[in-house]
């Protein structure tokens, strides 16, 4: 009987950096108590059939090198197809069942953590397995998802869900992930259940940045968002519109924010309420100056520090999907003021990247 593989891969709530990571700039990650699984076999058949309980789905296709996609953003397909570019071969084909805790489409990286956990099978799975690393893992996560299918999307979902833990990610001028080990308390998560269009709203903001920074750098060549501040916005008031000047005026400031964030996460004299305060200075640009917020997730937020977070933001792309707070205490009475607005509220802490299940 085939050998069965049990693997795991958590959801990820960005702490600081929103909307920065796909510009270039760092940001500071940290995955979540809530996980998506695999568990499967090979079949002795060239074929991939995945269950998918959760949607009520089930997908079955021949398994074969370069395979056309069937659908936009066809991960299961994109996935096999590089790894077979590297060499990998699957003739004994794959049943395996998905299944999932993370809130679909709501910021919480369903889909890289799916895709993350999906290579992290395969890699175990193949005719020749193998055993990668969490950051090589991402890597090719990230070409499966993003690389692959020409999306405008950067690279924190993919090490994050896969490194786990607290992580600040920066990918310029190369990419460096380093652990952090903060001793952080319980956060609540929180569903606004609004549908949200990433895609769009990243083409939005970062579109509206780059066209700020081609103004810019036209007039100013040496111009750079990795130094750029605040003393510096009033001598580009005359040529960017009103809008890129909010976006650029955001992004610069959450720069700032990160900064500060990281060397609180690192202080051995860790401040719970300072880091709801950075959290908070975060939220600020991303409803004010990036408009990511809604209402209602505005509502949610202020809900959960009514009733004694510490501080809190949208989380993901916006526009909808999730938001959390940090509340290291008392965090059911923080849940059940975030339903009361509407969400459906989860309780997590920090978690472990991708892993083989026993």
């Amino acid at each position: 009987m085939n050998k069965v593989i049990k693997v795991s891969t958590p959801g990820r709530i960005c702490l600081f950096g929103e909307h920065q990571d796909y510009l270039g700039l760092p940001v500071i990650a940290a995955a979540i108590s809530r996980r998506v699984n695999i568990r499967g076999q090979a079949l002795n058949d060239s074929k991939a059939i995945i269950h998918l309980p959760d949607i009520k789905r089930k997908l079955s296709f021949d398994i074969y090198p370069e395979m056309p996609y069937a659908y936009k953003r066809d991960y299961f397909r994109s996935a096999l197809n590089i790894l077979q570019r590297e060499g990998y071969t699957f003739k004994n084909g794959i049943e395996c069942t998905v299944q999932s805790t993370i809130p679909i489409n709501s910021g919480t990286s369903s889909s890289s953590a799916l895709l993350a956990n999906w290579i992290h099978f395969l890699v175990r799975i193949a005719d020749i397995p193998r055993i990668l690393t969490p950051e090589e893992i991402a890597e090719v996560a990230y070409r499966a998802e993003v690389v692959e299918f020409n999306e405008a999307g950067g690279m924190m979902d993919h090490y994050s869900t896969a490194c786990g833990d607290v992580i600040y990610l920066q990918s310029v001028p190369k990419i460096k992930v380093e652990r952090l080990i903060p001793k952080l308390g319980t956060f609540v998560l929180g569903d606004s259940q609004e549908p949200k269009d990433t895609v769009g709203l990243i083409r939005r903001v970062k579109g509206g940045v780059l066209r700020a920074v081609e103004k810019i750098k036209n007039k100013f060549p040496a111009y750079s968002l990795f130094t750029t501040n605040f003393n510096n916005l009033s001598d580009f008031k005359d040529f960017l519109t009103f809008e890129e000047q909010a976006l650029l005026s955001g992004n610069i400031d959450n720069h700032r924010i990160l900064n500060e964030a990281l060397s609180l996460l690192k202080s051995p004299n860790f401040d719970d309420s300072k880091l709801g305060d950075l959290l908070n200075q975060h939220q600020f640009n991303l409803r004010e100056n990036l408009k990511i917020s809604t209402p209602k997730i505005d509502k949610m937020i202020q809900a959960g520090l009514n009733a004694g977070a510490l501080g809190g933001k949208i989380n993901g792309s916006g526009g909808g999907g999730c938001m959390f707070v940090y509340a290291p205490e008392n965090p059911e009475k923080v849940a059940q003021a975030i339903e009361s607005q509407g969400g459906k509220a989860y309780i997590i802490t920090v978690d472990s990247g991708t892993r083989l299940e026993i």
